[in-house]
Formats: C-alpha cells, sequence, structure tokens
C-alpha cells in the first residue's frame, strides 16, 4: 500500500458539500403525497442519498406495482427543481475543495445527480477551476449504496481505489465505498448522526466541511493510508 498522501478526495455532493438532503426529503415527500402513496418524511430523509431507483424500492417495496415510478421521478425532479436557483453550499464546502487542490489532491465530484442537477450544485459550489472531474446519473448503472458512481469516478479522474478517500454524509455513502475499500469520512451535515455514521464504518466524522477543513491537516484526507 503507497505510504505518501491520498492522491485524490472524492466527495458525495447533495447533503455534503449543497445543503439539499431536506430539499430532497420534502421533494420526494409531496410527489409520493401527490401519487396517494404517502411515506412518513422521516423514513423519506432516512433513504436520501440512494438514487430512485433504491429509495422507491426501499420506501415502497420491491414487490410493489412500477408503474407509477416515472411519475413519481418526474414529480420529484419538478418539486425539486423550484429550489436550484436557491442551493447554497455548506459551510465550508467550497474552501474545502479549494484546500484540497491547493495541497495538490485532485478534487472530484461523485454525485449520482442528473445533469442538469449537477449543473445547478456546480454553480452553488463556485469551484469549478478546482475540480477534476464530476459524476452524474448517466455514468452508474445502479445508484449507491451500490458502489457503480466511485468506480465512475475512479475511471474518470485516473486515480487507483488505494489513493483516494472520499467524502460523504449517508450510511449509503459509507456502504458504497466500503465495497471498494475505499475509506469513508463522514459529515453529519445531510442529517445523518455521527453514531450512524461510524457504525456504518466512517473513519472519521465531522459536522460538516468547515468542522473537516479545520481539522484538514491531521484528516483522512492528508494522513497516508
Amino acid at each position: 500500500m503507497p505510504s505518501d498522501n491520498p492522491a485524490g478526495v472524492l466527495f458525495d455532493v447533495d447533503g455534503t458539500l449543497v445543503d439539499t438532503t431536506y430539499l430532497h426529503t420534502v421533494s420526494w415527500w409531496e410527489a409520493l403525497r401527490q401519487n396517494e402513496q404517502p411515506v412518513p418524511m422521516a423514513s423519506v430523509h432516512r433513504a436520501i442519498g440512494m438514487g430512485s431507483d433504491k429509495l422507491l424500492d426501499h420506501l415502497l417495496g420491491p414487490e410493489r406495482d412500477r408503474d407509477a415510478d416515472g411519475k413519481l421521478r418526474d414529480a420529484h425532479d419538478t418539486l425539486y427543481a423550484e429550489y436550484w436557483d436557491r442551493l447554497v453550499p455548506l459551510p465550508g464546502a467550497t474552501s474545502l475543495l479549494r484546500a484540497c487542490a491547493e495541497r495538490g489532491m485532485r478534487v472530484v465530484l461523485a454525485t449520482s445527480a442528473a445533469e442538469h442537477e449537477a449543473a445547478a450544485l456546480r454553480r452553488a459550489l463556485d469551484a469549478d477551476d478546482v475540480i477534476d472531474a464530476v459524476t452524474t446519473s448517466a455514468d452508474a448503472k445502479q445508484s449507491k449504496p451500490a458502489p457503480d458512481i466511485l468506480v465512475a469516478a475512479l475511471d474518470q479522474s485516473g486515480l487507483p481505489a488505494e489513493r483516494v478517500v472520499f467524502v460523504g454524509d449517508s450510511v449509503w455513502d459509507v456502504a458504497a465505498a466500503g465495497k471498494l475499500d475505499i475509506p469513508c469520512v463522514g459529515l453529519t451535515c445531510g442529517g445523518t448522526s455521527r453514531g450512524e455514521l461510524a457504525g456504518a464504518g466512517a473513519v472519521a466524522v465531522y459536522d460538516d466541511p468547515a468542522a473537516l477543513l479545520a481539522a484538514l491537516d491531521d484528516s483522512p484526507l492528508t494522513r497516508p493510508r
């Protein structure tokens, strides 16, 4: 295993760098309500981080009638799009990306958002000059907790799995990273507790990007693996 610092950092975006977790929660909750399949908002929140292919199975059961899935996804997308011009980065997010780049690490956004959603997230971050690669939902056959989007991020950035760390905010992020033996740093700013993230296997947990930035030089992002 290499003894030098990680060559790059893969970042989840929704709920990790941009404050969208609860916007997705409300959008899915309303989409389900409109389609007469109500689910408690707390249950919806705990599923955020999965792609829609896994989220609907998780919330409605794999044996359900799937004929309405497209309508549900479209309703979510329409509702969520109303927030695009109000998206804001989480505290310290843009500075964290720049600090990683300044330390010679490649910065990769490993998001499974659709291309148009990813563009809105990038505008909110305003850090394209230090971002080396960005994935979208089109790059993965399956969403998290499957590791497909991380495999795509590695392929696009040219980074080997043994030289990266992943930063995410959900247990689904931790699970996806674990399938590739990539250390995952958890952030609680998406609404998942420190205990849940650590229990899922996160190698370290911080409150938000600002807290990770403050501890960056003693964090798994810069420590040798």
